[in-house]
């Protein structure tokens, strides 16, 4: 509490205390990632005068670091040119199950209805994608096919709840793809007459006597600068996976993942200024937890084993969801249980092995499992192996093979040495038109917030995709929306 007391102090300002403004725009944006550049450009489109704000040296942030896959879907010209058919309603379905727990329909439903003008949008802005679909895992990291299955789609369960289709959207480049992206939209918002400020850090934000958000102190090379926002200001600063205390005060399992997607501006800061305007954050606890394993494809041909020797998930699913049932329901500590057959190892992720055994029995004592319990499991998905079933996972047909061949091996999947990566989710309380609201659900005048600094259509559950599509998507309405608030 005395935490939250003393930033609420140091991150806000009244505006009665600033003698003068710097300096005067419509639209105010903390951050150049993909949202701030994406708001940037449609707030100066709609005709506001619009100041970028960005820390570091250079615009990009963690977008630029992706690797430039964005979920968009609802029968884009790429699906429909790789031969899939989609529609809105699908995707929602799909989308209602997967980014959950709770998932908040008030986001996903605008973002479910807008994603094929949202696409266009992105094609008339300069981002490429080329109309080939990679049926490898997940993404391709050494070629530029333009679609890809980037989450559950096609696997158990959510393959009965919405009709699969791949929504992941690569920009095409074979190397650098997030890089790519970032460019193009820089571009644009540099044609749309943006005026940028790097090494420029918002040190807090400045509320008039009513609440609303008026403008910002600015931190700069040349001292403390005061801008004034006639529409109101946007964060789009990043998570907080590099602020070790936001972690250990509201998410501290993410702290077991060795390896954290961002960069060292992803501390936090967005949300703490929000926090400090009155607005609430939601879903602290939450993050994507991807557990890099595949490819090769033909590990999941073994299965996934807890400490007990018992499978606990479908081994065709998503490194999403791998990651979040291993850490989150098996404590970390999980095996892959291969045979000759299936064994390979990854050129792109390391692996270790934790035992190998002539027999599954021999592989279960090497492994300190009670005697039995994966002779039992092996046993029970060979039968049904063989004659082309899963009645406990459901993975599919092409997967499903016994573990038949020896020697037997078991990959440990435990954080200590597997590859856990991690970024946070939770974040400031948004509208769908990316107004930051209170506690009690009213809007927080002239404050906007959008990509990771907000808690957005992704609650826990997650596709690969979901941060740049999000994050430009709501980064737009946000720039609207604030454009509008000045113009009004």
């Amino acid at each position: 509490m005395t935490s939250e007391m003393n930033d609420s102090q140091r991150l806000r300002r009244d505006e009665r205390d600033v003698a003068n403004w710097s300096d005067e725009c419509d639209v105010l944006i903390v951050g150049a990632g993909c949202a701030g550049i994406c708001a940037a450009i449609e707030a100066a489109h709609a005709g506001a005068k619009v100041t970028l704000l960005e820390r570091a040296g250079g615009a990009g942030g963690t977008s630029a670091l992706s690797g430039g896959l964005l979920y968009l879907g609802g029968g884009t010209p790429i699906q429909k040119a790789c031969g899939f058919d989609d529609t809105a309603e699908e995707m929602f379905k799909y989308m209602m199950a997967a980014c959950g727990p709770e998932p908040d329909a008030q986001l996903i439903e605008p973002y479910c209805e807008g994603s094929l003008e949202h696409f266009d949008w992105l094609v008339a802005r300069g981002v490429p994608f080329k109309p080939e679909f990679f049926a490898g895992a997940h993404e391709p990291f050494g070629s530029d096919e333009g679609l890809t299955f980037s989450g559950n789609e096609h696997v158990h369960p959510f393959n009965r709840i919405a009709k699969p289709a791949p929504r992941g959207h690569i920009t095409q480049q074979v190397q650098n793809k997030g890089s790519l992206l970032m460019r193009q939209l820089v571009m644009a918002a540099d044609a749309a007459g943006v005026a940028t400020r790097v090494q420029s850090r918002c040190e807090a934000l400045v509320l008039a006597s009513d609440g609303r958000v008026s403008g910002a102190v600015v931190g700069t090379v040349d001292g403390e600068a005061h801008i004034r926002a006639r529409g109101g200001v946007l964060l789009t600063a990043g998570g907080f996976i590099y602020n070790d205390a936001m972690l250990e005060q509201y998410a501290p399992v993410l702290k077991r993942c060795g390896y954290k997607v961002g960069t060292e501006n992803d501390d936090g800061t967005g949300i703490r200024l929000g926090l400090a305007a009155g607005g609430e954050a939601i879903r602290m606890e939450t993050g994507d937890i991807s557990l890099a394993l595949f490819p090769p494809n033909r590990l999941r041909e073994g299965i996934f084993v807890n400490r007990f020797g018992q499978r606990y998930l479908n081994e065709d699913a998503y490194m999403g969801r791998a990651g979040e049932f291993s850490l989150l329901h098996q404590d970390g500590r999980a095996f892959l249980i291969v045979d000759d057959d299936s064994f390979e190892r990854s050129g792109l992720f390391p692996i270790e092995v934790a035992g190998v055994g002539e027999s599954i029995a021999e592989l279960e004592a090497e492994l300190g499992l009670a005697e039995g319990c994966l002779q039992d499991t092996v046993a029970f998905y060979n039968r049904h192996a063989e004659r082309g079933e899963d009645p406990l996972f459901h993975k599919g047909a092409h997967y499903l093979k016994p573990i038949a061949k020896p020697p037997y091996g078991a990959i440990d999947l435990s954080t200590e040495n597997a590859l856990y990566s991690a970024f946070t989710l939770g974040g400031l309380r948004i509208d769908a038109s990316a107004r930051v609201l209170g506690s009690a659900g009213d809007p927080i005048p002239g404050l906007f917030a959008a990509g990771r600094t907000a808690s957005g259509i992704a609650k826990q559950g997650y596709s690969s995709g979901m941060s740049l599509g999000d994050a430009s998507f709501f980064g737009r309405r946000a720039g609207r929306a604030a454009a509008a608030a000045a113009n009004g």
